[in-house]
């Protein structure tokens, strides 16, 4: 295992470059996030460790970065002052662009993979906005009218975008169809609840964006192998499975284990049923979902349809809440990377971790 400190501040979200299997950014916040500072890190993984290759200081808070999926040497980051910054690691100090178009923290952001002219960020003024890097304003906003954590398009369709947010709903977006008064929204699934969703005729207001109920999803993130599966999580401790394609049938797949809210999933990029969690009781965990083999049952989880999830491993080298975790795209699977509130970044190999 490599780590590197991120001395003074505290980490946020992590991601591997998608052109360089030897970078990594982290976007870390002083005082964790409440006030102060936020740094932008780039670094190196060298055969002497890892090794800071530049940084970017900020006048607030960041929650969010996400690489240009067009510029290899830039990154976007999601900054609590509602701002999105998109700085360039061969420019000093100050950022490329800003946008500030939010009216609250945003803490979200994330590169269209298909068609890499746009991005997105969603933010805890309960909106969503898609953006072109070379616009000086957004191209779309889209009301959620609760707090949204995290928001994504699909690597499956350029067209297609998706959110959780703090009302505990999963919501897609498809930007192919006219705004009129559901704003592109084409599917809702309540993740806690038992009901079948609904499809969208209108826009649905939920409640205030300043409520946390127990059951407040937090994060979500696409299959890269099957297009219609989701997986979402947040701060009730469960990892739910969705297939968007049948919702009325409720999670395909519960996978229960966390002590504490869960802050982060991630698909594997390399194998179609295996996935990476985050969570606040300071550990990260590998689990599968089932669909690859059939799996014997497994006490605790729950499947639908014949899946049976489970548990794989968890390192729990961390000492603070771990907030963000991301799968190197290149060489063998299972090499990934983790950041937390401990003021660490970690480097690790899941297949160390796993157990039999």
């Amino acid at each position: 295992m490599l780590e590197y400190r991120t001395q003074g501040f505290n980490g946020y979200a992590v991601k591997y470059s998608p052109f360089f299997d030897s970078r990594i950014a982290v976007a870390s916040s002083q005082h964790f996030g409440l006030v102060g500072n936020g740094r932008l890190y780039v670094l190196g993984l060298t055969p002497k460790g890892i090794i800071a290759e530049k940084w970017f200081d900020t006048q607030d808070s960041l929650f969010d970065l996400a690489w240009s999926e067009t510029h290899e040497n830039q990154v976007l980051v999601a900054a609590g002052d509602g701002s999105v910054k998109l700085f360039d690691i061969g420019i000093d100090e100050f950022p490329v662009q800003s946008w500030k178009e939010h009216l609250r923290e945003v803490f979200a952001v994330h590169w269209n993979l298909v068609s890499k002219n746009t991005f997105c960020s969603s933010s805890w003024d309960g909106t969503i906005r898609v953006w072109n890097p070379t616009r000086p304003t957004s191209l779309i906003t889209l009301p959620i009218h609760s707090c949204t954590y995290s928001a994504s398009f699909s690597p499956h369709s350029p067209s297609l975008l998706s959110s959780v947010s703090s009302d505990s709903h999963f919501r897609l977006f498809d930007l192919r169809t006219p705004a009129s008064a559901s704003n592109h929204l084409a599917l809702t699934i309540p993740i806690h609840s038992a009901q079948a969703p609904t499809q969208i005729s209108s826009t649905q207001p939920s409640g205030p964006a300043g409520q946390f109920p127990p059951n407040e999803a937090l994060t979500h993130d696409w299959n890269k192998y099957r297009s219609s599966i989701v997986a979402t999580a947040g701060v009730d401790r469960l990892i739910r499975t969705f297939d968007i394609r049948a919702p009325g049938q409720g999670p395909l797949v519960i996978l229960p284990g966390h002590d504490y809210a869960v802050r982060r999933v991630s698909w594997s990029p390399h194998l179609s049923d295996t996935l990476l969690s985050a969570s606040y009781d300071m550990t990260c965990r590998i689990w599968t979902d089932g669909s690859a083999k059939a799996e014997p049952p497994h006490a605790g989880s729950k499947g639908f349809g014949g899946e049976q999830g489970r548990e794989l491993g968890r390192m729990g080298r961390h000492t603070e809440f771990v907030c963000g975790v991301d799968w190197c795209l290149f060489g063998s699977e299972g090499w990934v990377a983790s950041t937390g509130w401990d003021e660490r970044l970690c480097v690790w190999d899941v297949r160390e971790f796993m157990g039999p």
